[in-house]
């Protein structure tokens, strides 16, 4: 028995890989170009969508990147800024995301002339409004991007630092995989690992698994963004799942940037099997169009994944975490009691009491 799309929106989730430039609403996208100026390739949302090929397989990563080049030019500004992050947040609460990390390069975000903690503080405003609003947890995520330079990354890697404890939790390198090692990046992630700082790194996507070995023994990630090609390298694949590094798995996104070929062939149901920690994430909601609940039902009927695999894939999500280990406990136990409410045969019990229907880590938690 499959399970309906409507079942999998009302379960406690997680979203740990989400590009904030990927991830606008298409109607804000087409609002801000008004306010702004910006030229589209159209303004009326179904061609909008056509021409920036969204929810397409475009065959490689680079081309599935060239939307961003549209989106971007809407996000100059401090206003535009906080409204995308607090909408994002937003939708992802409405389908029952308790936990997002949310990354981005902030150097981005300065083509008019903003200064780069200008871009930080109004994403976090933006987080922290729909926080007060829906509820929902949200934290940073500082983006380099291997196609542009080191020294920009050691920038963005001084940005992670500067922001520890103050919403930023994590360092990833983002952008074209490909003949862009990430070996090169290494002072940025010294400066980082230096200061105690997470560290997640896009690899196995668009380059082979060695790629995946250079993020974690030059690089020392703690989670890898996507991994669809750790399965070609059996033994990395087991020092993976004995070192309990963490897969942030994008199904969507990996078909439509062809590192796999459909969904029924994703590497997810291996890696499960494998007892790999494997999470379900969206990757850009808007270029992808998806959701975390899509990409747990797509996992569910396209891959053959049921519902306990997904409630331990969606226990994974709070594992895998970057947060504080006794506030992922507190998460952990509460979404664990809820996540027993939720049967094979698609019906859901009611909540057993107030504290099962709150949203957000309890102030007493969160210290803990």
């Amino acid at each position: 028995m499959s399970l309906p799309l409507e079942f999998f929106q009302q379960l406690p989730k997680t979203d740990l890989h989400v590009h904030l430039d990927g991830s606008l609403r298409l109607e804000t996208l087409i609002e801000l170009a008004d306010e702004y100026g910006v030229e589209l390739p159209s303004t009326e949302p179904a061609e909008l969508a056509r021409r920036l090929h969204l929810g397409e397989n475009t065959g490689s990563l680079v081309e599935y990147l060239k939307a961003f080049e549209t989106t971007l030019k809407v996000m100059q500004t401090e206003e535009s800024l906080v409204r995308c992050a607090r909408e994002l947040a937003e939708d992802a609460a409405k389908e029952n995301v308790r936990y997002m990390e949310v990354r981005y390069a902030p150097m981005l975000h300065t083509r008019q002339g903003l200064r780069l903690t200008t871009v930080v503080e109004a994403v976090l405003e933006g987080l922290w409004q729909a926080k007060e609003s829906h509820g929902i947890e949200s934290n940073v995520i500082v983006c380099g991007i291997r196609n542009i330079s080191p020294e920009s990354s050691i920038e963005m890697a001084q940005l992670a630092v500067a922001y520890k404890n103050r919403g930023v939790v994590a360092f990833d390198l983002a952008g074209a995989e490909y003949d862009y090692p990430a070996k090169h990046h290494l002072p940025a992630f010294q400066l980082v690992r230096a200061n105690n700082i997470n560290v997640t790194i896009h690899a196995g996507e668009a380059y082979g698994p060695e790629s995946i070995h250079q993020a974690i023994h030059d690089c020392g990630a703690h989670r890898i963004g996507h991994g669809c090609r750790l399965r070609e390298d059996g033994d990395l694949l087991h020092y993976v799942n004995d070192h309990r590094i963490a897969l942030e798995c994008c199904p969507s996104s990996n078909v439509q940037t062809g590192a796999v070929r459909d969904l029924a062939s994703h590497p997810i149901k291996l890696y499960h099997d494998l007892g790999l920690r494997v999470t379900v994430n969206t990757d850009n909601r808007l270029i992808t169009d998806t959701s975390v609940s899509k990409e747990l039902w797509l996992t569910h009927t396209q891959v053959g994944l049921g519902l306990p695999e997904l409630k331990r894939i969606i226990r994974n999500g709070f594992k895998a975490a970057f947060l504080p280990f006794h506030v992922k406990q507190a998460f952990l136990r509460r979404i664990s009691r809820e996540l027993g409410r939720f049967h094979d045969d698609g019906t859901i019990d009611p909540p057993t009491s107030e504290a099962e229907e709150r949203v957000s880590i309890e102030p007493a938690e969160a210290q803990a």
